[in-house]
């Protein structure tokens, strides 16, 4: 039998943190008990928390060490990469005794098999007495390492990382006394994912901590261009429900610019590896096919499954076998201890000029002063709460972020270093800028921004803000009104179903197809007929990797809406079919082309004429393709479908029929609802008829109440007299609420007006309303007025039924709580 300094991953589990720390106990954890549900864990041994004892008291190295850390300067660490140097020295020139060497050296020849094979040594650093903390990032991994001589090497490395300044720091920061902590190394089989892909995993939304989600990300080569943020990844959502049922579950997935691709380098260099340019055709390729995808997220729930917990994984694919492999496991630390009952918006009071924008990373705003920084080495200039400015950001820089107030970086996506400090700091980060060291000034005062969706914006000056803590816990919902929401950007999906709500009733598609297509449908369709030469430039960038164009309008659209739907499952999402005028569809790209000129777009070709008609017919064609993708495809069968703006009987027959022929038919999918919008007073009279058509009705009261009162809602020089509590606009409301009822039919109404106006809520509610749909930041305000209607209690006795806690950060440099 081997001796006490190597535990084979074979005989390693997770009761075995103290001896082999978390992530090589991990490792052995998966690879023992998740094997047998195949999922492939590459094999390894490691060496144990005692073989590092025993190394300690080689030349009395645990006295020198307390030693020299007893000088360090615990008031401002002036002096740590100073006494980081010294401990690592010490620790690089004493020798692995031998017996510890042979151990390893055996245990290599038995995971070769023979033939010596390259192999990953990785840190896992434990401690005896804390065996659950965590030390993830703190220390060294070494890869590509082949050779008894360069493993046993490798593997003093790792015992000398224990001992970088940002481990130092970390252990500081966390009160772990320094000698308790020790130091395991984690030798594995290598995937030669140099000649395929890799990148990491969570078992949730990583911004808003969305559960039914896996997120997963991946670039060309090998994991560090990731996690070290020099590379922009492709990112994939998978939802958990449809994974289960066996339908396609990719929901959404955007593709990085994966600039770079790190490969292992030639033994002349004299380094493991290297960074190359990635091909122009490489970099326009998904890493992942969709099936893949799906693996990966299969493996990622079983793991959570196992672990009970929300997980961070690493993956890896090999480039030579094309075999996927669960490279490490680790508890996600971030979303899984906070209170997911207590949402928080930030909201900016004013706007200023745009220095630069990225991707950004949580919800948050921060003002300060900026610091440009270029390294690690810059810590001195950096103050309490002041902005770091960089290029990028590695392991190196986590004692310097630990003042910072927002981070903005260069370089990075989602992934990458500074975005996963940021969340664990709880700061805003703004990633992947391209120009932020040179468009923000050393010392000048900056707002970072993150409240604003999925871009985040560096403005110059210190900006008016307002930071909101809501308890949703403790909102009282209505009881028989439905609250549902108005939503169009897929990006705001996630963190937006934490509200109290019934789902989506209004679900615009125009700001996706403005966002996140931007050309013109019959622009796609009739590409090769398209005279304006910078639009066909500008759509061939845009559908790169898409041999029919076509394709590319179904995918995003698809995409925008399934994600939309997953936020929400199982409740309802109405997806109003695209309503743009002639003159909004015009600015699309390629759109002047296939647009005609109206006098009043408001009242023209507009809604449901569009849909059969020659001029848009095919465009209208693949919106029915996208929606028939994610019900069918994607499993997501809670969306239903409304038609806009459809005037007489006539029209809506013809608009079921030509679904039909797009394959949305009632007839073969018997759980698909069909709604229309009441927003035209033909609608309300015909309601009955219209009743034999559709499945259900949403009130469109700013369109109702134009045609109503004969007033162009465009105009500002009747704008007084437009209000939907006209009265003729409320008997217009009332008539349709109560046809439909008595049609048995959902009748909804979508608007402004029940939350700046508690007497109209009260109105709608006394009228028997199914349901009243918000804008995210009136629906709050929605359900207290709903709430008092419903109680039918005068408005002035009753007390707020929400918690808010609202402050303006203005003249101090402070984030509001």
């Amino acid at each position: 039998m081997m001796g006490p300094y190597i535990k084979r991953f074979s005989e390693t589990g997770i009761e075995d943190v103290a001896s082999v720390g978390g992530k090589n106990a991990s490792l052995g954890e998966m690879y023992n008990k998740l094997s047998g549900k195949g999922i492939r864990v590459p094999n390894g041994f490691a060496t144990t928390a005692f073989a590092f004892s025993k190394f300690l008291e080689v030349d009395n190295l645990s006295a020198e060490l307390r030693q020299v850390l007893a000088s360090l300067n615990r008031k401002d660490y002036s002096n740590l990469d100073e006494i980081s140097a010294k401990a690592r020295a010490l620790i690089s020139n004493a020798k692995i005794p031998v017996k510890i060497s042979e151990e390893i050296i055996q245990h290599y020849h038995d995971l070769c098999g023979g033939t010596p094979v390259e192999v990953a040594v990785r840190s896992s650093a434990t401690a005896e007495d804390l065996p659950n903390a965590s030390f993830a990032g703190q220390h060294e991994s070494y890869l590509n390492i082949k050779g008894d001589e360069a493993v046993v090497e490798a593997v003093h490395k790792c015992f000398a990382s224990l001992y970088t300044a940002r481990a130092i720091k970390y252990r500081e920061d966390n009160g772990f006394a320094h000698e308790k902590v020790l130091l395991s190394a984690g030798v594995q089989k290598m995937v030669r994912s140099d000649k395929a892909c890799s990148g990491v995993g969570f078992t949730l939304e990583p911004e808003s901590g969305f559960p039914d989600v896996i997120h997963l990300a991946g670039v060309w080569g090998l994991g560090e261009n990731i996690v070290q943020g020099v590379v922009t990844p492709d990112e994939y959502y998978i939802f958990k429900p449809t994974l289960r049922q066996g339908k396609n579950p990719v929901i959404q997935k955007k593709l990085g610019s994966k600039l770079l691709t790190m490969k292992y380098a030639d033994d002349k260099t004299g380094t493991s590896t290297i960074n190359v340019e990635t091909p122009a055709e490489k970099r326009n390729q998904y890493v992942l096919s969709n099936e893949e995808a799906a693996q990966l997220a299969s493996w990622a729930l079983i793991i959570e499954e196992h672990y009970q917990a929300p997980m961070d994984i690493e993956w890896a694919k090999d480039g030579i076998t094309h075999e996927l492999f669960i490279i490490q496991a680790r508890p996600e630390t971030v979303h899984s201890q906070k209170n997911a009952a207590v949402i928080e918006e930030y909201e900016l009071k004013e706007k200023g000029t745009v220095l630069t924008s990225g991707s950004a990373i949580g919800r948050k705003i921060a003002t300060g002063i900026a610091r440009v920084l270029q390294s690690p080495e810059d810590a001195s200039k950096l103050n309490e709460r002041e902005i770091v400015v960089t290029d990028i950001t590695s392991p190196d820089w986590d004692p310097i972020l630990k003042k910072a107030s927002a981070i903005i970086t260069n370089k990075g996506g989602r992934t990458s270093h500074a975005s996963i400090v940021a969340r664990e700091q709880g700061v805003p980060a703004i990633v992947g800028c391209k120009n932020a060291t040179t468009a923000v000034k050393d010392g000048q005062m900056i707002t970072a921004s993150c409240g604003e969706g999925s871009t985040g914006y560096v403005y110059d000056g210190q900006l008016n803000f307002v930071k909101n803590e809501i308890d949703v816990s403790k909102i009282k919902r209505p009881g028989s009104t439905k609250v549902m929401l108005i939503l169009a950007d897929p990006d705001k999906a996630f963190q937006t179903s934490f509200y109290p709500n019934d789902g989506v009733g209004l679900l615009r598609l125009e700001f996706i197809i403005t966002h996140f297509i931007q050309a013109h449908p019959m622009a796609l369709v009739n590409f090769d007929l398209l005279k304006d030469e910078a639009a066909r430039q500008k759509i061939m960038n845009l559908t790169q990797g898409y041999a029919d164009k076509k394709d590319f309008f179904v995918d995003k659209l698809s995409q925008g809406v399934a994600t939309i739907a997953a936020a929400f499952y199982p409740k309802d999402v109405i997806v109003r079919m695209s309503d743009f005028k002639t003159n909004e569809y015009a600015n699309l790209i390629g759109g002047k082309q296939f647009e005609p000129e109206e006098e009043n777009p408001m009242l023209g070709f507009r809604g449901a004429s569009r849909y059969y008609s020659d001029l848009y017919k095919d465009g209208y064609k693949l919106e029915c393709a996208a929606i028939k993708k994610v019900r069918e495809e994607m499993g997501l069968t809670n969306v239903k479908v409304m038609i806009p703006f459809c005037r007489t009987i006539e029209e809506g027959r013809k608009v079921i029929q030509i679904m039909e022929e797009f394959g949305l038919s009632r007839k073969k999918d018997s759980s698909l609802e069909i709604y229309v919008m009441a927003e035209i007073p033909s609608n309300v009279l015909l309601a009955e008829d219209f009743a034999e058509l559709f499945d259900g009705f949403s009130i469109g009261s700013n369109d109702l109440t134009q045609l109503t009162l004969g007033i162009d809602r465009d105009s500002t020089l009747i704008s007084n007299i437009f209000s939907e509590q006209n009265e003729a606009s409320k008997k217009m409301i009332s008539m349709m609420i109560g046809k439909a009822k008595a049609c048995h039919r959902h009748i909804g109404l979508c608007g402004q007006a029940p939350s700046d106006f508690p007497e109209f809520a009260q109105f709608l509610v006394q009228e028997g309303i199914s349901s009243i749909s918000f804008n995210e930041d009136a629906l709050l305000t929605g359900i207290e007025n709903i709430n008092k209607a419903e109680r039918s209690l005068p408005l002035r006795d009753l007390n707020p039924l929400m918690e808010r806690k609202e402050v303006t950060a203005i003249a101090e440099n402070k984030d509001p709580n």
